[in-house]
């Protein structure tokens, strides 16, 4: 749940897998769930056992595990992606013939084909790619143990609590989605200073959940311990919640959903409605300007690794530096650019999606691409999501803030990096009378303590989020909430 800003151009497709899965159920609520499986004379135990890879996707690398079995004649299969926390993913086609594996699955738009190879003493490997959304990548597959080893996450609060946790629902009008999620209420005293918590681009469910990482669970549980009770929910379209998801609704549809949350907990007997706030994170950070703006007013603001330039220039200048850190040459990493460059500005200046459609259909058969993957990359280019991101200049709504403001950024990070963003944050805010903006030494776009800032590090670093960035956070709050 990419608290990170989901890109799914074709550039960034490697992180388009962990937007869709971070819209699935729970391995509890996904498990024995099988299709319809097509039907074979048999089914070797060559095949029959679960099966790991390492799916190298450009930006991350995921660890992908199949499990197989028999069904009187015919395959069986459920895809687990445990860096992600996503387990018992359905398959809803899989076969064996000829030595060739095919698995298909329809619930992430994904399949897999394969070889089965042995090779002596090295045993049987699985040869083969996975193809999602336009794009394939190599994924070689080994017989592995059934059991799928998650990673340590430390700072994951454990119950019992000590404050209390209430699951609610509120209504978001006039879209007429229904929103659920968890409120944390301190134990004693009240009524509470509050705060909602709003998530990055893409499908996020409550705790804002990325590679096994939870770190709205993680901040919500700080702040409550400290006194403030805390709003986290699943977006539209996730988990418990109603209503069509990202990409197909724009950031404007989520400022109206973060709206009645801040709605729910003035209403609430145990808030102080004087004292409601917002954390937006990402594309969050955006969101909670318009909230306050245009929707609901607020106490305070806190933008944790919020654009201060166009969804253009923050494209663009997120993909060079990643480049850059992966080591790509310079030639290559120019032509790749331009050629970025030339697809964003075919979004940001076409009239409307039909124009966008055809101009980006154009530049992309320019590229070589087979005419499936091209249908794939106009689709996600020209969703109402993308169009209106990569054209959004945060700018003129972040001017007109005239409440607190705390802004936060990592110096280590890469998808929307201090030099960039910081300066033009204090500039827009230079006339909100309490406005304070620090960049965190070695913290990446997670807030994590990162060496290079790749998206590749994030499912690898044990903390969800650094303390003094939790510290901060908390301290910042308290102070603007105090009771005279």
């Amino acid at each position: 749940m990419l608290i990170v800003l989901r890109i799914i151009a074709t550039f960034l497709a490697g992180l388009f897998l962990t937007v869709l899965l971070a819209a699935l159920p729970t391995h509890a609520q996904q498990h024995n769930q099988h299709d319809q499986h097509n039907s074979q004379e048999n089914v070797p135990d060559d095949v029959i056992g679960s099966w790991e890879g390492l799916l190298d996707a450009g930006l991350t690398e995921l660890r992908i595990v199949f499990h197989l079995d028999a069904d009187g004649d015919s395959l069986t299969a459920l895809m687990d992606s445990p860096d992600q926390g996503a387990t018992g993913i359905p398959v809803s086609d899989a076969t064996f013939q000829d030595e060739r594996l095919r698995l298909t699955v329809t619930a992430v738009g994904g399949r897999y084909e394969g070889t089965l190879v042995v090779e002596g003493d090295s045993g049987r490997s699985i040869q083969g790619s996975w193809s999602q959304m336009g794009q394939s990548f190599p994924l070689t597959l080994h017989p592995t143990d059934a059991s799928v080893a998650l990673r340590e996450r430390p700072q994951h609060p454990e119950p019992p609590y000590p404050y209390r946790t209430d699951e609610v629902t509120f209504d978001s009008s006039p879209d007429d989605i229904q929103l659920e999620g968890t409120l944390s209420l301190p134990e004693h005293g009240g009524p509470h200073p509050a705060v909602v918590l709003v998530s990055g681009s893409g499908p996020q469910d409550r705790d804002a959940t990325l590679f096994e990482h939870k770190p709205f669970l993680v901040l919500a549980d700080h702040l409550t311990r400290a006194g403030i009770a805390v709003l986290r929910y699943d977006e539209r379209g996730v988990g418990a919640s109603s209503g069509t998801p990202f990409p197909s609704v724009t950031t404007e549809a989520f400022a109206r959903d973060a709206a009645a949350a801040v709605r729910f907990l003035k209403a609430h007997p145990d808030v102080r409605p004087e004292s409601v706030g917002l954390i937006g994170l990402s594309e969050g950070g955006m969101v909670g300007p318009q909230v306050h703006l245009n929707h609901e007013s607020l106490a305070f603001l806190v933008l944790l690794a919020a654009p201060a330039q166009t969804g253009y220039d923050t494209l663009v200048d997120q993909l060079e530096r990643i480049a850059a850190a992966q080591g790509m040459p310079a030639a290559l990493a120019e032509t790749s650019s331009a050629s970025q460059r030339q697809l964003l500005q075919a979004v940001r200046t076409a009239p409307d999606s039909s124009a966008a459609a055809q101009e980006v259909a154009a530049l992309l058969k320019d590229g070589r691409l087979p005419d499936e993957q091209i249908g794939a990359q106009v689709d996600q280019l020209t969703s109402p999501w993308f169009r209106y991101f990569v054209a959004y200049d945060p700018a003129p709504a972040l001017q007109q803030l005239d409440l607190p403001v705390l802004a936060l950024y990592g110096s280590n990070d890469l998808q929307v990096h201090p030099d960039v963003h910081a300066g033009p944050l204090r500039d827009a805010l230079s006339a909100t009378p309490d406005a304070t903006v620090s960049v965190l030494d070695g913290l990446n776009h997670l807030f994590q303590p990162a060496e290079t800032g790749l998206p590749t590090e994030y499912g690898q670093i044990e903390t969800t989020i650094a303390p003094e960035a939790l510290r901060q956070i908390t301290t910042w709050i308290q102070e603007r909430t105090a009771l005279p």
